[in-house]
Order: structure tokens, then C-alpha cells, then sequence
């Protein structure tokens, strides 16, 4: 007998399709003052297990959820597997400089992803996830008057940023050796709007930005031992096109005029470094896994500058660890995962000759849902920090939650018994 499947395949792609306009808004996932620069702060949250794990995973082989930190892992989905994960994330923020502090809190969805088996050692997922978040407000901005010395303050809000879809596929050569490719479609909107009081007029000026493209990767993974991997990754460089859309309202003694409908204009195209991963997997003294990871991304050679900054080469360092007593116990407590790890990010911008770097400490948990398959709980905590206070510099500390529903459907299987 067949086993019955607990949701439809096509009722998963709808609720695919139907998560990707809201995910693809990436509202709420952000309030860093950072996120004011380029495409925003670009979001290192990943899916599951990896959450807990400092965000390392590039060697790491699994076979029972979405790895999606390297294409190549998706060979390792085991036949009759079809594997979804959701994601939620809470993130609350502290900022702090020479004046005063200040605190806020963003709960928003974090990704949606799906993944099977095509063939014998080929497997394939599409997951959406936010590539960069923004959400930024500036309070009394002073712009001189043209033509004059005058100044007047204005407040800007930000919002928005870019969304990753992305396309995996994963080959195994052999048994120890498997490539994988992926296809990414990058898309988002950065809304800015800044209003401000010249005499008696109040005027509201609003600019949206929308960027799209795509881009191409691979990914290496390769098993030395049975107990050691090595993984590699590279993206590569790309363009993402730009256009914009303004309209400033004018409001005199309660009257709205419309001083400049919409008007859409192109913007230079933004480009994407080159980025470069290696790392590291290893299981030892039978209940640890070690994921060690470095990446490099060669912003300097996109020759980008902001208004007060300068986009500089990134480094990336991230390792995690990971401990089960027994995954396949019969006793619940024995299959329970406990993770922990460290990422320290080196900045990609530079400004007034000082790097925004940031690091963050993590711990998760993995909780099993039943037996007879891999579905699980993941809950994972990080503590981190960016920036520094210094000259118009701000300190950020932020706490984030994140909870995925990391599930695994079983597919034309046969029941053992009627």
C-alpha cells in the first residue's frame, strides 16, 4: 500500500507562490541605521540547523533537511524525501552614540524553501530568502535652501530591500564527490520618503527604488573520510538594473497639490562582487559535528562609492558545533540536537576610513517531531554587534530569534504493515 501524502505537491507550490510577494517585500526584517547604505544590510540568516551553528554549513553533509548554503548537498536528498522548511524571525535592536540610545523590535517571516529528489544522486530545492534588509529613520536632516544660507530639517524613513529566489541543483559524481549549481533571481524595492517644512508649505517627497537581476553559483563538496568533508562555493559577478519612481505632495493650510506626479527614471545599474567560500565538516567522538567556513567578497572590484563611503573587500568567519547524543535513539531526549556557534564579519563599507565590521555569538536547539522521519523544530538565539561609536558613527546590539519548521514529507512509500 502507498503511503498517503499529508499535503497535495501542488497545494506546497501554492503556498510557494502565493509566500513570495510578501516575502519578496522583506518589510519589518531590519531598523539598522546601516541599512541606509547600498541595498541595504545584507542578511546573514540562512535556514534550520544552520541558524544555530554560527551560520556555517558550506562543507556540511546532510542528508535529512535543506543545506542551502551550498548546492552541492542537494545530491543528498534520499529517495521518496520531499523537504520544506519555514522560517520566522524576531530581531530586536539597540542603538547607541555620543548622544542617546534607542531601541526597536521587528518580528517578520525569514524564508520559505522546498527540496526532492529528481533522480539517482540528483536532487533539486527553491528556496526565497531576503538578500538585504532595510528599514532606517533620520530625524532633523539639515539641507542648505538654494540660493541662499538658509538650512531647514527634514525627516527620512526607509524601507524595504532585495529578496533571493533561488534555483539548486545537486550531482553526484560518486559517492564522495558532488557539484551542484544554482540560479538566482534578485529582486526588491527600497522605498525612501522624506518630508520636511519650508515656511508654511509642508512637502512629503517619495522615491522608490526597484532593483532586479540574476545571478549564477556553484558549489564543491567532497568527502575525505567518513568522517571529514571539505565544501567550496562561488558566486559570481553581476549587474542588477535599476529604475525609480518620484512624487513630491505639497500641502498648504490642510491642501494637498501634487507639485510632481510620478515620474520613473533610470539608476546606475548596482553591482555584485565576486564571492568566494570554503569549508570544513567533521564529525568526531561519535556525537559532535564541526562546520568551519571562510568566505571573501571582492566589493572593491565593483568600484562602487557611497556619498561618505567606500565599498571595501569582506571577510567572513564562521564556525559552529553541533552535539547529539543518538538521532536515531528511540528515546526522544537522546535525539534532541544542541548547537552553538561564532560569525565575525569584517564590513564591506568603509566609512570616514572605518570599517563597519560586526560579530555575533549563536546557540539553537533541534527538536524532533515523531519518529520515522527527520521533521524538526529548530530554534535557534544570536547575540551580536556592528558598528562603533565614533564621530557619526552608531553602535548597534541586536538579540534575534529565529524559529523554523524544518519538515520532511515521505513520498510512494509502502506501509510495513496494513
Amino acid at each position: 500500500m502507498m503511503k498517503r501524502n499529508k499535503l497535495p505537491l501542488l497545494a506546497l507550490f501554492l503556498i510557494f507562490l502565493f509566500a513570495i510577494p510578501a516575502l519578496g517585500q522583506s518589510e519589518g526584517l531590519t531598523s539598522s541605521p546601516y541599512s541606509l547604505y547600498g541595498l541595504g544590510v545584507i542578511n546573514q540568516t540562512s535556514i534550520g540547523r544552520t541558524n544555530g551553528t554560527g551560520y556555517s554549513g558550506i562543507a556540511l553533509k546532510s542528508d535529512t533537511e535543506i543545506n542551502n548554503l551550498n548546492p552541492a548537498n542537494f545530491a543528498l536528498i534520499p529517495q521518496n524525501s520531499f523537504f520544506y522548511d519555514v522560517g520566522l524571525r524576531g530581531k530586536y535592536n539597540n542603538y547607541s552614540n555620543r548622544i542617546n540610545d534607542e531601541t526597536k523590535t521587528t518580528v517578520n517571516f525569514s524564508n520559505l524553501a522546498l527540496a526532492f529528489r529528481i533522480a539517482d544522486r540528483l536532487g533539486a530545492g527553491i528556496a526565497i530568502v531576503p538578500y538585504t534588509d532595510v528599514g532606517y529613520t533620520l530625524l532633523g536632516v539639515k539641507t542648505n535652501i538654494e540660493g541662499s544660507e538658509d538650512t531647514f530639517e527634514s525627516n527620512v524613513n526607509g524601507l524595504g530591500g532585495m529578496s533571493d529566489l533561488k534555483l539548486n541543483l545537486g550531482y553526484g559524481i560518486t559517492d564522495n564527490l558532488r557539484f551542484g549549481a544554482s540560479f538566482s533571481i534578485l529582486f526588491g524595492k527600497i522605498e525612501e520618503e522624506e518630508s520636511f517644512q519650508v515656511y508654511s508649505s509642508a512637502l512629503v517627497s517619495t522615491e522608490d527604488t526597484n532593483y532586479s537581476g540574476t545571478r549564477f553559483g556553484l558549489g564543491l563538496q567532497y568527502d575525505l573520510t567518513n568522517t571529514i568533508t571539505i565544501g567550496s562555493t562561488v558566486q559570481f559577478p553581476t549587474r542588477l538594473k535599476g529604475s525609480v519612481r518620484r512624487s513630491v505632495v505639497k500641502s498648504l493650510v490642510g491642501v494637498e497639490i501634487q507639485v510632481e506626479e510620478d515620474e520613473s527614471d533610470t539608476v546606475a545599474d548596482f553591482k555584485m562582487p565576486l564571492e568566494l567560500g570554503v569549508g570544513l565538516s567533521t564529525n568526531f567522538l561519535k556525537f559532535f559535528t564541526l562546520n568551519t567556513d571562510y568566505k571573501k567578497n571582492y566589493w572593491s572590484d565593483t568600484g562602487q562609492a557611497e556619498n561618505i563611503g567606500t565599498y571595501m573587500d569582506q571577510d567572513i568567519y564562521a564556525v559552529g558545533l553541533e552535539f547529539v547524543r543518538n538521532a536515531n535513539s528511540y528515546k526522544y531526549n537522546q535525539r534532541i540536537r544542541y548547537r552553538s556557534g561564532f560569525n565575525h564579519d569584517s564590513g564591506y563599507l568603509s566609512i570616514n576610513g572605518e570599517k563597519i565590521e560586526g560579530h555575533n555569538f549563536t546557540a539553537g536547539i533541534g527538536l524532533p517531531i515523531g519518529r520515522g522521519n527527520n521533521s524538526m523544530i529548530n530554534l535557534s538565539y544570536s547575540y551580536g554587534s556592528s558598528g562603533l561609536i565614533e564621530n557619526i558613527l552608531v553602535k548597534e546590539n541586536y538579540h534575534v530569534l529565529t524559529l523554523n519548521l524544518s519538515l520532511e514529507d515521505l513520498w510512494f512509500k509502502k506501509r510495513k504493515t496494513d
